[in-house]
């Protein structure tokens, strides 16, 4: 009987796989079932199997166990599909060999065996450097491992403007310098005690920084590119679509909002997050109350036909910040020709790329690479 329950419950997990997260600690949980699918699959496995020793109830448990095992290998098997299309995309995007890389390792898109090397390498060193003294920011800045001037990656947290910092999810950071870009992640000021536009403004004092330092850091001054996460998203597309640095080159945005109207009036679900109160915190009210400040924060709002090419990667099940908003901008960057990639991950959620090396992590790592191969070259 207690092996019924438990197939029973696997069932119920495997739910997340394929369905949005109602509520909050299911979200975390959702990320673990789609993001380390193989540990779900080689339990729910072993108990199937398991249980056909035993006469008593054994078809009450196999079948919500197939189905849960089923469930568990929809990411791996949806993740093989979007890596299937993902070269022939890129390349019809930024031109044929865009995705070629000479590292044998780094060729395929996606792989099952790599999910079993765990959340990711994170042992590149780093120094800390205040870049802003009046408001004590610091960032950590990772060089990278190539010798001579290289390009340089600000990499801007997330945490809903109200929390978070420079040390979130390093295990890219340490990628990245192996594949020869420096890494500067940068904290900033947050609300509720400093609203837009003072991130932006911080990532452009960072950069001011960066580009005084050039010499003793190594950086290339004309190839500077903006990576953001979730909140981080909307503050790195706001200052590449606003800051018009000579040397900023593009920008990445993780499941970021672009559009800060849109999202104010179709809410996320209050049981997972009330992102009203987010907002409000960040902008200093309600819509109805400082609609300026919401359009004077929507990257939808503030991207032109000169604006710098765009990557996009985001979960089609994101609970926390809608996918609405990467597939609004991509429709805005379509209309207005700016070179642009949006990676949509049918199974991902918020958070998805928290191991590296899981479905979403692999996929946008790889795309990552081209995208940041190309732009900087």
């Amino acid at each position: 009987m207690i092996r019924v329950v438990f197939l029973w419950f696997l069932f119920l997990l495997s739910l997340l796989a394929v369905f949005k997260a109602p509520v909050y600690f299911l979200w975390l949980v959702s990320v673990m079932v789609t993001e380390y699918p193989w540990v779900f699959i080689l339990v729910s496995l072993f108990v199937v199997l398991w249980g056909f020793g035993v006469k008593k109830y054994q078809w009450a448990g196999a079948i919500p166990g197939i189905t849960a095992l089923v469930l568990f290998c929809s990411p791996v098997v949806r993740a093989y599909g979007v890596a299937g299309n993902l070269k022939p995309d890129f390349e019809y995007v930024f031109g044929p060999g865009s995705t070629q890389a000479h590292n044998r390792a780094l060729r395929e898109p996606f792989r099952f065996l790599k999910m079993l090397a765990g959340i990711g390498d994170k042992s590149t060193p780093f120094k800390t450097f205040t870049y802003s003294p009046e408001y004590h920011l610091t960032l950590n800045y990772y060089p990278a491992l190539t010798a001579g001037s290289r390009p340089c990656v600000v990499v801007v947290h997330g945490g809903s403007w109200s929390s978070g910092n420079s040390n979130q999810l390093p295990e890219l950071n340490t990628h990245l310098t192996k594949a020869g870009y420096n890494v500067a992640a940068i904290n900033y000021r947050l609300a509720p005690q400093y609203q837009n536009p003072a991130p932006v403004e911080d990532v452009n004092t960072a950069i001011i920084y960066l580009i005084k330092h050039s010499g003793e850091l190594h950086v290339d001054t004309s190839n500077f590119v903006l990576l953001g996460r979730s909140a981080g998203g909307q503050v790195a597309l706001l200052a590449a679509y606003t800051l018009h640095q000579r040397g900023l080159k593009a920008v990445i945005s993780y499941y970021g909002p672009a559009d800060m109207v849109w999202g104010y009036s179709v809410p996320a679900s209050p049981l997972v997050m009330d992102s009203r109160k987010v907002m409000s915190d960040y902008l200093g009210g309600g819509y109805a109350s400082v609609p300026h400040n919401y359009e004077a924060s929507s990257p939808i709002l503030a991207v032109n036909k000169q604006s710098v090419p765009t990557l996009l990667i985001h979960g089609e099940n994101d609970v926390l910040v809608a996918y609405e908003h990467s597939r609004r901008l991509n429709n805005k960057l379509q209309q207005l020709g700016v070179k642009h990639f949006l990676l949509s991950l049918p199974w991902a959620t918020h958070g998805c790329d928290y191991t590296i090396n899981g479905p979403s992590g692999q996929l946008a790592t790889y795309t990552v690479d081209r995208f940041l191969n190309y732009v900087t070259r």
